[in-house]
This record gives C-alpha cells, sequence and structure tokens, in this order.
C-alpha cells in the first residue's frame, strides 16, 4: 500500500509548499475567466435539444451547408498550404527590407473586423474592385457570389494561422541542417523539401489543422464577399445564422456539430503537434522504418552509369585550394592537394567563420575561392565541393545513420542503392556499422559525431571542413576514428581543415597548423615547429606549456604580466618577445632554493591536477605570471603539497625558449 501511494506524495508536497502557492490574487481572477468562457459551451449544451439532435443534423439544408463547408474549408487549406508555406519561410530565414511591413499585412486579417475584411475583398476583387474587372475580362472569373468567392474569403481570414505557426516553427529549426545538407550538395529546392518541411512537420500540421478548423468556421468574410446563397455560399455557419431566426433549436444543434468540430481539432493539437508532450510520456525512439536493402535488387540499380558517376563524383583529380579571406577574419591560404591543416586558436578567434567562408554561409567574411583550377567564389554553397561537419553534427533527426550518410550521395544522382551501399561502407570504416537504422536520437553524442563524419566522407568533396569533429569521442573511440580519418585523409586529393582544441589531433593529423588570433594568422608551420617555436600564449598553452609575453631587456625579459626573467638566449632591446617554459622545468620548493636557478619567485599553491602518472601544479605569484609546474606524485607528497601551501619556484635561465613576435 505504501507503495501505491508513493508517487502521490511528491506533488501533494509541492502543492503545500509556500513558494509554490497560486496567490489568491492571481487565482481568483483566473477561475473568473475560466467561467467566462466555459459558459456559452455550457449553454449550448444546456439548451441542446438532444432528441431531436439526428433531425436537425440531417435535415436537407443543414447537410447542403456541411457539405459545401468541407468543399470550402478544404480548399481554402489547399491554397494556405500553397502560398503561405512559401511566405512563413520566406519571413523565418529572408532578411529583406519591409519585412516587418509584409509579417503586419499576415496579421492583418487576423485583428481585422470579419466584414471589413469582406468589403476589402470587394474592393480587391469585386467585378468593380481593382483587380475583379481584370480577372472577369481575362479569364471569366467572378468571385462574389461564387462558391470561389467563399474560398477566396476563408482563405483570407485563415492562411495568417498558417504563416505564423509555420514561421514560428522554421525560426526554431537550427540553420545548420539546412547549411550542412546544402554542403553536402543539395540544392535549396532538395534541402527545402527533404530536410526542412520533415524536420518542421509538426509545426506544419498544428497550422494546417487550425488553418481548416478557422475556414470552417469563417462567417463575416464569406457573407459580406460571397454572399449568402444556398448550394453556392451558403456555408455551416450562415446556415446557423438563418436557423436563429426560423428553428433556434436546430441552430443550437448545428452550433454543437460546430463546437464538437472546433474541440476536436484542438485535443488533437494537443502535445503531439505543438512538441509538447503530457507529463510522464517519453518521446518515442523507435528504430527508423526504412525497409533493409532487398537482396534480389536488380544490377542495373546497383552500377552507376558514366554519366552518374560524373554527377556523383565532381570532385575527381587533383584539388590545391587557394583561399583569400576577407572580413571580419583575414588571411591567405594555399595548399596542396592531400594537405591536411589544423585551425588552432582561443574562442573567439575566427576559427569558425573561416570555414563558414569558405562555405559561403556567413556575411562576416568573404572568401575567394579557387579549388584546382576551379574559381567557386561564385558559386552557391551546394555547388562548390565544400563538405563539412558542426561540432553539433547536425544529423537529420528524422533520417537513420543509413540514410544520413547517404545523402549526399543521393543529392549527386547516385541511384538509392548504389548510395546506400557507399554509405554502409562508410560507417563501417567507423565502427558505427551497426547502428545503420538507428535515428540520430537513438545514438550517443560519440556515435553521432561518427555518423557526421562518415556523411561528409562519403560526399567524397574537393574540400573537407570539420569542426572539432572528434570532441564529442571518449579517448578510446577518438582514437580508433582519429586512425580511421588518418588513413582517409592520407588518400585525399582534396584539402582538409579541422578546427580542434586537441594538440594530440593537431599533431597527429595535421601536416599544417593554422594558428589564430583575433581573425588574423599567426604562424602557419608544420606541427613540429609549432611545438617547438609556438607564436602564441594559447597555443603554448594548448601544448602544455607556460608562455609569457614580454619585451627584450638587457639581461632577459620584462613580462607583460609583471616581473622579470632572466634568459640565457639575448634578443635586442625592445623586441617583443614570448618566453615558453616546459612544466617539467618549473622545480618546487618549500624553502627558498640556492645555487643555479636564475628566476626564482615566492608563490602559493592554488590547484593540482593529475597528468598521466604525474601532477600539474598550478601557483600563482604576486612577482610573476601564474606558473604550471610538473612534478611525480611521490614528489608532491614528500613536500606536502596542497591548495593554498606556500612554496618557492625555480626556473634555469637555459630552459626559458624565447620565441620573438
Amino acid at each position: 500500500m505504501r507503495r501505491s501511494r508513493t508517487p502521490a506524495r511528491p506533488a501533494a508536497t509541492r502543492r503545500r509548499t509556500p513558494g509554490a502557492r497560486t496567490p489568491a490574487a492571481l487565482a481568483v481572477p483566473a477561475l473568473v475567466a475560466v467561467a467566462f468562457l466555459l459558459m456559452p459551451l455550457l449553454g449550448i449544451l444546456a439548451r441542446t435539444t438532444w432528441s431531436d439532435l439526428g433531425t436537425h443534423l440531417t435535415s436537407p439544408g443543414v447537410t447542403e451547408a456541411l457539405g459545401l463547408s468541407l468543399l470550402v474549408s478544404f480548399w481554402a487549406l489547399g491554397l494556405s498550404l500553397l502560398l503561405g508555406v512559401p511566405l512563413a519561410w520566406l519571413l523565418a530565414r529572408v532578411s529583406f527590407p519591409g519585412k516587418a511591413v509584409v509579417r503586419s499585412l499576415v496579421l492583418l486579417p487576423m485583428v481585422l473586423p470579419p466584414t471589413v475584411g469582406g468589403v476589402a475583398l470587394l474592393l480587391g476583387f469585386g467585378r468593380r474592385g481593382l483587380l475583379g474587372p481584370w480577372l472577369e475580362d481575362t479569364f471569366g472569373i467572378v468571385l462574389p457570389f461564387h462558391t470561389s468567392g467563399a474560398v477566396v474569403a476563408a482563405t483570407f481570414v485563415a492562411m495568417p494561422f498558417l504563416v505564423i505557426s509555420l514561421e514560428g516553427t522554421l525560426a526554431g529549426l537550427r540553420p545548420s541542417y539546412e547549411e550542412t545538407a546544402a554542403s553536402l550538395g543539395a540544392s535549396p529546392v532538395r534541402v527545402f523539401a527533404t530536410v526542412t518541411l520533415p524536420m518542421v512537420a509538426p509545426g506544419l500540421a498544428a497550422g494546417a489543422a487550425l488553418t481548416w478548423a478557422r475556414a470552417l468556421g469563417e462567417f463575416g468574410a464569406t457573407i459580406t464577399f460571397a454572399g449568402n446563397l444556398p448550394g453556392t455560399t451558403q456555408t455551416l455557419p450562415l446556415q446557423v445564422y438563418l436557423l436563429l431566426q426560423d428553428s433556434p433549436e436546430a441552430a443550437t444543434s448545428v452550433s454543437l456539430l460546430l463546437l464538437v468540430i472546433a474541440m476536436a481539432v484542438l485535443i488533437c493539437l494537443r502535445g503531439r503537434w505543438t512538441g509538447a508532450l503530457p507529463a510522464g510520456r517519453a518521446p518515442r525512439t523507435a528504430p527508423a522504418a526504412d525497409e533493409p536493402e532487398p537482396s534480389g535488387t536488380d544490377s542495373g540499380e546497383l552500377v552507376m552509369t558514366e554519366r552518374q558517376e560524373a554527377v556523383a563524383a565532381p570532385q575527381m583529380g587533383r584539388w590545391p585550394l587557394h583561399a583569400e579571406v576577407t572580413g571580419c577574419t583575414e588571411l591567405t591560404l594555399d595548399a596542396g592537394p592531400g594537405t591536411t591543416i589544423a585551425v588552432v586558436g582561443p574562442n573567439g578567434a575566427g576559427k569558425t567563420t573561416l570555414l563558414r567562408a569558405l562555405l559561403g554561409l556567413t556575411p562576416r567574411a568573404h572568401a575567394t575561392l579557387r579549388l584546382g583550377d576551379t574559381d567557386v567564389t561564385a558559386l552557391p554553397p551546394h555547388r562548390r565541393g565544400v563538405a563539412w561537419v558542426p561540432q553539433d553534427g547536425a544529423l537529420f533527426p528524422h533520417l537513420n545513420a543509413l540514410s544520413n550518410t547517404a545523402y549526399g550521395l543521393r543529392a549527386h544522382g547516385v541511384p538509392r542503392a548504389g548510395a546506400r551501399r557507399a554509405a554502409q561502407e562508410w560507417l563501417d570504416r567507423l565502427g558505427v556499422g551497426h547502428l545503420a537504422h538507428r535515428r540520430p536520437a537513438q545514438l550517443s553524442g560519440g556515435q553521432a559525431q561518427r555518423v557526421a563524419l562518415a556523411r561528409a566522407l562519403a560526399a567524397r568533396p574537393r574540400l573537407l571542413l570539420l569542426d572539432e569533429p572528434l570532441a564529442a569521442l571518449d579517448q578510446t573511440t577518438r582514437a580508433h576514428v582519429r586512425h580511421a580519418l588518418r588513413g582517409h585523409l592520407a588518400g585525399f586529393d582534396g584539402v582538409c581543415l579541422i578546427v580542434t582544441h586537441d594538440p594530440v589531433e593537431a599533431v597527429s593529423l595535421a601536416d599544417r597548423v593554422l594558428v589564430l588570433d583575433d581573425g588574423r594568422a599567426l604562424q602557419d608551420a608544420p606541427p613540429a615547429e609549432v611545438t617547438r617555436h609556438p607564436r602564441s600564449p594559447w597555443v603554448a598553452r594548448m601544448l602544455g606549456r607556460n608562455a609569457w609575453p614580454g619585451t627584450a631587456t638587457g639581461d632577459g625579459l620584462a613580462l607583460a604580466g609583471g616581473g622579470h626573467l632572466v634568459v640565457a638566449d639575448r634578443l635586442p632591446e625592445g623586441a617583443r618577445a614570448l618566453a615558453v617554459i616546459a612544466p617539467e622545468a618549473v622545480s618546487v620548493h618549500l624553502d627558498k632554493p640556492a645555487g643555479s636557478p636564475r628566476n626564482v619567485w615566492p608563490g602559493t599553491v592554488r590547484e593540482i591536477t593529475s597528468a598521466g602518472s604525474r601532477l600539474r601544479i598550478l601557483i600563482t605569484s604576486p612577482h610573476a605570471p601564474d606558473l604550471v609546474a610538473e612534478i611525480t606524485p611521490a614528489a608532491a607528497l614528500e613536500l606536502g603539497l596542497a591548495d593554498g601551501v606556500p612554496v618557492w619556484t625555480g626556473i634555469k635561465a637555459t630552459e626559458v625558449s624565447l620565441v620573438t613576435l
């Protein structure tokens, strides 16, 4: 018995918590508002003659009006979808002058009195309106007092519900999905049909349901513009208006019918279409219902023709890179075929902006881009042959892993069977082939990142852009994927740029390391050169070294953060330089050391972290910048190091490397 009552206890506790109680000053008006909205509905239910309900609803006039209402409302829904979906996309995705005015025009029918809307339609589309005479003389179309006029009136008042609902859904959809699809070779129309629409389907369905319900209940604009002609424009709401004069009981029965239809629409919208799941329900994660590859597939479907191969692999050949980037990021980049460049730098250095400029996806920077002998600067993203993997992977949630990976090949015209076979091979190479039929929601972060990587590699681009592709992987998986990626890049005929914060990735995968800071290139050199002589404090710290910028003096370096550093190498006085000190070159003592160290400061231990088999000690000092020392656990135990312990640090002058800036 206690077990059965347990789930109810937390809710009861929350209700009794003082902070969770609803103030009476808000609760009372809210209850009055509910009663105010409920009373008319109760009035219909109370006054309905239930014994005559069937007779009222099956009368010839009501059935005829109901059929006409359904015809008009579905035509209005079709017109709203045809015109409203592109309009919603335009408002959500495109910036243009007068956008606020266009959005106001969309909202206008929702706030106009219906009869005013009918008058406006008469003056616009009527026989004496602005467009009506031309429609009649050119096409013989007369809208007023015709069923088509009722459709126009219903569309005018109902389409805003679709546009506003869909625009909000589109605005909440991350552009990275559409941008990634474009980078895989999908045209804007294909992206819209295969990525955008499936992902906004719940918002589209909600807007369509509201639009249909509003069109079904339209009254004022219809009677003003199209009239009230039985069998032609007399819809169900107009029938209710007439029945109120002759048969109030029948009018109540028909009103109840419209009320039930409206409530049914709202119940269908609850949770399922708005994206909000009822409490206690988890989202479904059923495997994708994608049929397995048929064993008896026609060989003509599996083998690509020469023309299809040319379309599927437009990048065949050698593709050196030349790029001149201007704007927030400014640099010139040249690389030969098969070159892998690691792009490193602090947050905000311009790394992602560089990738997006090469893709042609950002107004913040412009890239003049040449791949091989082809200048692709003026080409849209889907025709550049540039594929990228964003930080979040941007896997299409409505497609399984196999379909995601085959997306780029299908966009290039590869037959479905051939694309799926190639996609499966790439998934197998990256160790996720057994997950081919899972949706992204059913994958872990590391698995999803590997699928995203397989998708980009399967598209066989001319230029490959990877934005921290291994960041979500654990160490073991990262080593496996790094090995597979290194094997692919070794035979890649294009150029690959990898944004990373991992020095192991930069050293093991890249032929060159491009160091960015504030949108400028500080260093572009082989990994060994960057490791020995980093020109950026951030890169030096990324490599695990202490890095102190300063100005050369007669016997050392005046540090930018305060203090003075004695060095063995001499630079011209006044030259700017970066002092690089390996953590293992820093000695730690409880008392002031005597002897060879030329640089000795008192300090305080602030942090101790593990670095493999050694410990890294962060030491702060009023006489020098923060310093990281690396010692063995035995030495730390012998010294009794802990947070807040005062110590002395020593650095030999010969252990300091200077890099001129």
